[in-house]
């Protein structure tokens, strides 16, 4: 197993900085995954890490060699790109055996780890086929099972399952999973999609703008945002917002409620500007809740509903259990579950409560 180091990286492209200062420890063993709208930078610090991008600043170390401005070659890492990338004259085990040929490997160790990652990743009867004969999922186990015969110590897998339909890629997120308590390597994975990166990862690195917003668990990062672009990005629906100030007597005033401050930012001046928000699992609705509403819609999702609820000019949203009471353009009460209300400051950073 092997650690991936990366100390104050900067990476430009002419005059554009599209990494800046970027400090990050990729632990032995770990699957991390790094999380962030298109544009933030993540698909271009793990081209950097497998040495497709020239470094401007800083250094990237993997395992315990200095690997700042190595060959991709020398760097031991295998990468699986959003594209299959497969040569379409070759069969599967052409393809898997390729990397392995252009090593030099030894035919009975090439036949081997051709075998046992055709193995791993259910490929056996394909061996034979050719790229256009199978589906999408196969192609994608493939060009995963090519980077796996390398035996590299730290996978880079570049979005590889955005081409993919929902139900495969629901499947090929639990072959992934699976593979990595197998192989027990380093895995680096860049995705946009945030269910991939809370059922895949050990640890998540948010992203934006090239700058990293926060590195936690799965839980961590969604319970305990460290600022409202995380808690914006992580979550469906999207974290609600409401936006207001402290009033006078403690509380928090806004266009749609008024309420109770906690303690702790109850003594913060009054005018300061606050953001409150809370997750639509959290939002509670019911006749005995303190605040008012309007239903908008109601959205279905089998053994849940989504109720999207209008409140002095703020738009809320609800995820409820099972077939809820509610209609379109009816009123509502709603509150909101007191130990799960997350509040920002003015900059947009978590406030301890």
């Amino acid at each position: 197993m092997t650690r991936v180091h990366i100390q104050d990286l900067g990476i430009r492209f002419g005059n554009h900085d599209v990494i800046r200062g970027l400090n990050l420890d990729v632990h032995s063993g770990e699957f991390l995954v790094l999380l962030g709208p298109s544009g933030c930078g993540k698909s271009t610090l793990l081209h950097t890490i497998a040495g497709l991008n020239p470094v401007s600043a800083g250094r990237i170390h993997i395992g315990e060699q200095d690997m700042t401005h190595a060959e991709p070659s020398q760097r031991g890492v295998g990468m699986v790109f959003q594209s299959y990338a497969l040569y379409p004259t070759m069969t599967v085990k052409e393809n898997l055996a390729f990397p392995l040929k252009m090593a030099k490997t030894p035919k009975a160790e090439l036949e081997k780890r051709v075998a046992a990652a055709a193995d791993m990743l259910q490929l056996q009867p394909l061996l034979a086929r050719r790229p256009a004969q199978l589906s999408g999922g196969q192609r994608q186990r493939v060009a995963i099972g090519r980077a796996v015969v390398r035996e590299a110590q730290v996978l880079l897998l570049d979005e590889p399952l955005s081409n993919l339909d929902a139900k495969l890629r629901t499947d090929l997120r639990r072959e992934l999973k699976h593979l990595h308590a197998r192989l027990g390597n380093t895995m680096i994975y860049v995705t946009h999609d945030q269910v991939e990166a809370m059922t895949l990862a050990t640890r998540i690195v948010v992203m934006h703008q090239g700058v990293i917003q926060q590195v936690g668990t799965p839980t961590e990062v969604y319970e305990r945002p460290k600022n409202l672009r995380v808690a914006g990005f992580v979550g469906s629906p999207a974290i609600n917002r409401v936006e207001g100030q402290v009033g006078e007597g403690g509380v928090f005033a806004s266009t749609a409620f008024t309420r109770a401050l906690p303690p702790a930012l109850a003594a913060h001046p009054q005018g300061e500007a606050l953001t409150l928000a809370v997750r639509p699992e959290n939002v509670r609705v019911g006749p005995a809740e303190a605040c008012a509403a309007t239903v908008q819609l109601v959205e279905p999702l089998g053994n849940q509903h989504v109720v999207w609820m209008s409140c002095g000019g703020v738009t809320l949203s609800a995820v409820l259990p099972g077939q809820p009471e509610v209609r379109e353009g009816a009123p509502v009460r709603f509150g909101f579950e007191p130990a799960r209300t997350l509040w920002f400051d003015a900059a947009g950073d978590r406030l301890e409560t």
